[in-house]
């Protein structure tokens, strides 16, 4: 057999083999960080906020998170809590009523990875009491429940419990993530889910949402 074909073939064999373990790398890496339904692109989203009826914030009067009923059950004895932190975790392991015991977060929000459940909080991205200040408070019990618990839209993550407890009920033009990178993501997930829900923005909120977007 000529040299050339000879080293022809080595180097088939010697790629080949790289291939396999490379294959074999990747196979035992430790598996990628969950995330939460990915929103809509930043083009997208700059379309979807030009269409949203723009007017001044709406009464907490009347307010009760008890008229958006959550953690409902979604499969199982799994809540919508347990199914978010399961869904956005890494390695998580559950018991018999669906707890996760064991597992490993990472919050987008601020950037810490924690490895106890009780640290974390199930954020709704846009508030409970900012969708009734949006136009929530005409909807049905059963309106109000699925958008607290829609898992179809980038509504629900897992994030730093007081993290979340410092956000509150606050809009992007008072609150955004600390994380800078997450930023954009999290202005895409706003727009998103307050156009899927015909929820109205006031003209700071949009405006801090405009600048985000438009950075994107």
């Amino acid at each position: 057999m000529p040299v050339g074909m000879i080293y022809a073939r080595r180097l088939a064999v010697l790629t080949a083999s790289a291939a396999v373990t490379a294959t074999g790398l990747l196979a035992t890496a430790p598996a990628a960080q969950a995330a939460m339904p990915t929103p809509v692109s930043a083009a997208t989203a700059r379309t979807y906020l030009a269409a949203l009826t723009v007017k001044a914030e709406g009464s907490s009067t009347g307010y009760s998170r008890d008229l958006f009923p959550h953690w409902i059950t979604q499969s199982g004895a799994c809540n919508t809590r347990e199914t978010v932190l399961k869904r956005d975790g890494v390695n998580v392991v559950t018991d018999s009523s669906c707890a996760s015991v064991s597992g490993s977060w990472y919050s987008e929000y601020d950037g810490a990875t924690w490895t106890v459940a009780s640290d974390l909080d199930i954020d709704h991205v846009v508030a409970l009491s900012e969708a009734w200040r949006s136009g929530a408070n005409a909807w049905t019990t059963a309106q109000r429940q699925a958008f607290a618990n829609d898992l179809t839209r980038p509504q629900l993550i897992a994030v730093t419990d007081n993290v979340n407890q410092a956000k509150g009920d606050l809009d992007p033009a008072e609150w955004m993530p600390s994380r800078t990178a997450y930023r954009c993501t999290y202005a895409r997930a706003w727009v998103h889910v307050k156009h899927h829900w015909n929820l109205s923005v006031d003209s700071a909120e949009k405006s801090a949402l405009q600048s985000v977007l438009n950075g994107c």
